[in-house]
Formats: C-alpha cells, sequence, structure tokens
C-alpha cells in the first residue's frame, strides 16, 4: 500500500475517530447505566482483553472471540461502555500482533473499523426499538432488536473490512470469502454465549462473568489451536507439493525459479537468496535473487565461510532464524541483506553430508515467521539438494549424449534426431517453411594429422566449432562425424543458405588457425590456413524428406566442392545440373 493512503488513514482517524468517541459519550451519558459497579466493568474488560489474546487469522484478517462478551456489555451498561472495552481489547490484540512499522496504520484503521461498526450496531438496535432495561423474557417485541443487533454487527463488520480490504489493494475482493465464513461461525457460537453471560450477570453479578469467562477463554483456546493445527497442516501439504514440482523438473534453472516462486507464495518473503557453495576458495556465490543486494540485482556475489547470516550458516552448518533485525544486525552485520530486511530464516543445504548451499529468505515485517515455518524452510532445502542434484545428473548425462565431447557442439546423432522431429511437427502443423542445410569439410586434414600430430587437429577442430558458433549463435550446429560438420539454417531459403555458407567458407579460410601442441621442433605456437568444401541443400527445393536433405548436401560438397578444386561451395540444385 502507499505511503499516501497510510497517510490518509492517520488522518481520517484523527478526525473521526476522538470527535465521535466523544459525541458518543455526550449522547449515551444520561442512559449508561453504571450504578458504582466499576468493578464489574473492569471484569468484563479483562475477560475481553484475555480473549483477544488468542485470534485466528484467517487470509490475514485476524479474527477474535470478544463479540458475545461486547454484546453483554451494550446491553448491560450502553454504547459508550461497549465502544471503550470494545476499543481497549482491539489494542491488546493489535499489541500481540505486533504490527511492523510499516504496517502500524493497521492500528487507526481496525480502531476506526470497531469503532463504526459498535456504532452501527447500537443504531440498528435502538431503531428497532431496543432499550437498556433488563430483557428476561423471549417476546418478539424484546428479542427482535437483539436480532437486529447481532445481524448488523456481523453484516457491519464484514462489509467495513471488506471495504477496507479494497481500498489497501487496490483491487476487487471477493465478499464471501473464507473470513466471512470464519467471522460468522464465530459470532453465531459467542453472542449466544454472551447473552447466557447476561442473563447470568442479572443473577449473579460479577460472579457471572468469571463463571462464563472460563468457557469463554477455553473455547477461544481450542479454536485457535484447531486453526493453527489446520494451518501448519495447510502448510506441510503444500511443502510437500513444492517437493514434488522440484523433483520433477530436470532443468537446475526451472528448479531454482520455481523454489523461489514458491516459497515466495508460502511465506512472507521480500528477499530470497540461494548460494552455492565454490569449493575452490570454501565461499559462498549467489546463483538465485529474489528482491535485491545492497550491490543491486545481479547474482556476481560472494560470502566467505562465517561472514554474515548466511556465511555463518555455511560455517557452522547450522541454520539460524530471527525476528526481528535488531536480534542479528549487531551480531552478525550481513552486506548481502539490504537496509530494510527484518525476519530472517537460513538454512544450509546438505547433501552426502556435507553443506553444498544455503537458502535465505528474509521480509520486510518483524516477526513474519514462526518456527514451524523455518522447519519448513529447512524440509524445502532437503527437496532442493535432491532436485538440484538430479537435474545436474541429467543434464550431464544428457550433455554427454547430445555433444560431441571434443568440440562441444551437437553430436550426429541428435542432430538427425532434432531434424526428424522438426519435420513431423512441420507436417503435424500443416506448414511448409523453408528448411537449409550446410554441411562442409575440411581439406587435406589427414595433412595436418600427420604432419603436426593429432592434438594439432583436435586444436583446429575446436577452434573451427567456435568459429561456427560466433557465425550462427541461433542456428542448431553440430559436428557430424571426423572433420565433417552440419549447419541446420532454420527458415532460411537457398540464396539466403548460399550467402551464409560463402561467408563460414571465408571465415575459415581467411583466418590462419593456431597450433600449440603441435610436434614440430618449433618451440612455439605456429598458424596455419585450412579450408573447406561446402555443400548446400534446401527443402522443398532439394528433397521431400529431412534424410535426404543431408544426403543432398553431402553430395553437393562432395561432388561439386571437392570434385572440383576444393575450398569452395556447391549446391545440390547446381551439382544434379551438371
Amino acid at each position: 500500500m502507499t505511503k499516501q493512503k497510510k497517510l490518509l488513514i492517520w488522518i481520517l482517524w484523527l478526525l473521526i475517530w476522538p470527535s465521535l468517541i466523544f459525541y458518543i459519550y455526550q449522547v449515551t451519558a444520561p442512559i449508561m447505566n453504571l450504578d458504582g459497579r466499576w468493578f464489574d466493568i473492569v471484569s468484563f474488560g479483562i475477560l475481553m482483553c484475555i480473549v483477544s489474546l488468542f485470534p485466528i487469522i484467517v487470509g490475514g484478517t485476524p479474527i477474535f472471540f470478544i463479540h458475545g462478551i461486547s454484546f453483554a456489555v451494550f446491553l448491560h451498561f450502553g454504547l459508550f461502555a461497549e465502544i471503550v472495552l470494545t476499543q481497549i481489547a482491539v489494542c491488546v490484540l493489535l499489541t500481540k500482533l505486533r504490527p511492523g512499522k510499516d504496517q502500524l496504520f493497521r492500528i487507526p484503521a481496525n480502531l476506526t473499523l470497531f469503532l463504526l461498526t459498535s456504532i452501527i450496531g447500537a443504531a440498528i438496535y435502538y431503531l428497532l426499538g431496543g432499550t437498556h432495561q433488563k430483557i428476561v423474557d423471549f417476546t418478539f417485541e424484546q428479542q427482535f432488536p437483539i436480532i437486529g443487533y447481532i445481524l448488523a454487527i456481523i453484516f457491519a463488520n464484514q462489509v467495513l473490512l471488506h471495504l477496507l480490504k479494497m481500498y489497501m489493494t487496490s483491487q476487487r475482493e471477493r465478499f464471501f470469502s473464507k473470513s466471512l465464513f470464519w467471522d460468522m461461525l464465530t459470532s453465531g457460537l459467542t453472542i449466544p454465549v454472551g447473552y447466557v453471560l447476561y442473563l447470568l450477570y442479572i443473577e449473579l453479578g460479577a460472579g457471572a462473568i468469571y463463571f462464563v469467562g472460563i468457557p469463554f477463554v477455553t473455547f477461544s483456546v481450542i479454536i485457535q489451536n484447531y486453526f493453527s493445527s489446520q494451518r501448519m497442516n495447510n502448510y506441510m501439504r503444500r511443502t510437500s507439493q513444492i517437493g514434488h514440482k522440484l523433483t520433477g523438473k530436470l532443468n537446475v534453472k526451472e528448479v531454482l525459479d520455481i523454489f523461489v516462486e514458491e516459497v515466495s507464495k508460502l511465506l512472507y518473503v521480500d528477499y530470497a537468496y540461494i548460494y552455492d557453495v565454490l569449493n575452490s576458495n570454501e565461499s559462498l556465490t549467489l546463483i538465485r535473487v529474489m528482491g535485491d543486494t545492497p550491490q543491486g540485482h545481479h547474482t556476481s556475489f560472494h560470502l566467505k565461510k562465517f561472514q554474515g547470516i548466511s556465511g555463518t550458516v555455511y560455517g557452522g552448518g547450522e541454520g539460524l532464524y530471527y525476528k526481528n533485525r535488531a536480534k542479528w544486525d549487531m551480531i552478525l552485520p550481513d552486506p548481502s541483506l539490504p537496509h530494510d530486511a527484518e525476519s530472517i530464516i537460513s538454512v544450509p543445504i546438505w547433501r552426502n553430508e556435507k553443506v553444498v548451499g544455503v537458502i535465505t529468505v528474509a521480509s520486510k515485517r518483524k516477526r513474519a515467521y514462526e518456527k514451524y515455518q523455518y522447519m519448513l524452510v529447512e524440509i524445502l532445502a532437503n527437496y532442493l539438494a535432491v532436485a538440484i542434484e538430479n537435474a545436474r545428473h541429467y543434464e550431464t548425462t544428457k550433455q554427454k549424449s547430445e555433444r560431441c565431447p571434443l568440440t562441444k557442439l551437437y553430436n550426429y546423432r541428435y542432430f538427425e534426431e532434432y531434424i526428424q522431429q522438426l519435420f513431423e511437427d512441420m507436417e503435424a502443423k500443416g506448414l511448409h517453411e523453408d528448411q537449409s542445410l550446410i554441411l562442409l569439410d575440411l581439406d587435406h586434414f589427414k595433412q595436418v594429422n600427420d604432419t603436426y600430430g593429432h592434438e594439432s587437429g583436435n586444436e583446429v577442430l575446436r577452434e573451427l566449432a567456435a568459429r561456427l558458433e560466433n557465425t550462427f549463435p541461433n542456428e542448431i550446429v553440430a559436428r557430424y562425424g571426423g572433420e565433417e560438420f552440419v549447419i541446420l539454417l532454420r527458415g532460411k531459403g537457398k540464396d539466403e543458405a548460399l550467402f551464409h555458407a560463402e561467408n563460414i567458407r571465408r571465415v575459415i579460410s581467411e583466418e590462419p588457425f593456431e597450433l600449440k601442441q603441435h610436434i614440430s621442433d618449433i618451440g612455439k605456437p605456429i598458424k596455419i590456413e585450412v579450408t573447406a568444401s561446402i555443400g548446400v541443400a534446401t527443402f522443398p527445393n532439394d528433397c521431400d524428406d529431412p534424410r535426404e536433405l543431408i544426403r543432398h548436401a553431402d553430395r553437393a560438397m562432395y561432388v561439386g566442392a571437392k570434385n572440383n578444386g576444393r575450398n569452395r561451395v556447391a549446391t545440390y540444385e547446381k551439382v544434379i545440373q551438371m
């Protein structure tokens, strides 16, 4: 929420709240039925404050069970007394929730909301003929205002809360929500008990407050514990789902992206950092960021052992959990964390009995995390460790199966499968796009091996692979076998393919190749000139099948280029015209 909106809430509270409190006192003072019963009022207030210490949080909204008690106070002592005790109970609730500095606007917002709710409920009660005389008969005339009061309190509270949420988020909020259900349920359970409290107070006096207060407090504790267990079960279920998501991915980047995205949905996360252990110097390297660092949004940040929170977790092998900045900033100043970070969870990533990384999440809120949420991050760290290892193992295996170990280009098996799949996809989608293929073979390459040694030949192949990748950064380049290389030009026709083929011929022939591992007597690197014969074929001009595309490019290279003097480009179209 913007600072302007927060400021407006404070201004409206300062204008509305004191004025309404004073006005209600002036209007209702003559009908307040105190009669020296201050001990009773204080007892009601103590009970409301105790109950307010056991709220449940639904959809970010705190719900507590004072409606029944405030209802009894209203019927006995009038609107002003009910407002004062309710406002005190709300302050106790907010003290327990301890909103952070950026959430302080919730204090005036909630005080005003409960004040308006009390006024609306009382207005309906009075309009329907309600009074503050003893209500002991269950006649329609006496019960009708009570029913109207109860419905008005529930409805006004939800409407005002709904409007406040829309103001805070600047988005349309669903009215019929889980918080509405729980508020209606707790009101439906506590208000009848409050009515019993009212009746007993008539007969027993202050003793009834403590007699009924025990069930009220017990009910509050039971509901809070039930809701907490439900919330923990929900967290555990979502944590398990995240684990399945992570272990189902076979790409390290996807694994890290999913982890950061899901953990930010699971917890109040403003900043998330994933560090990898750099074994060469036993330091942490930042490999994924959500939010920012004081050095800017990048992942080239390093921490040494016992440097900051993450470094201390790495060095000690144990997680850390802090509820606010004052707890950790003086002990473990962390250069990687922004100045507004408050709550921190940092856990090590273990694999094979070694710390292989660190996960650190932070929130701008104070006390944003509970102990069980720290345990959830530990569980997620285990999932992440397994997922990363699986992904890296898969990528290594895939690399070996798809890549040439010498040049790091794709191998012929991958290339042929890729072309086959490309043509099948085109056929399935009804596409008829141009696809061109360049196949090149180094001229007299055997002489390079015989003269300078096989290591020098490998140097030429690696350098040629680098030149091809630089020339065709967005195309499929493969080592087809020996000194043969192939380039697939997707979506390019014959003329464009011929242009690119001639360009790569010059790239090879016009810049000598440097040999450092030659077997000649010269003790320093030497440079040699290398040329290539190149064949070009295009679909659909030259073939109807992907295997024909490779075969026709091969024929163009041998018949049209090598047999005609080498170091030249030939097209299949020209070859068949010979």
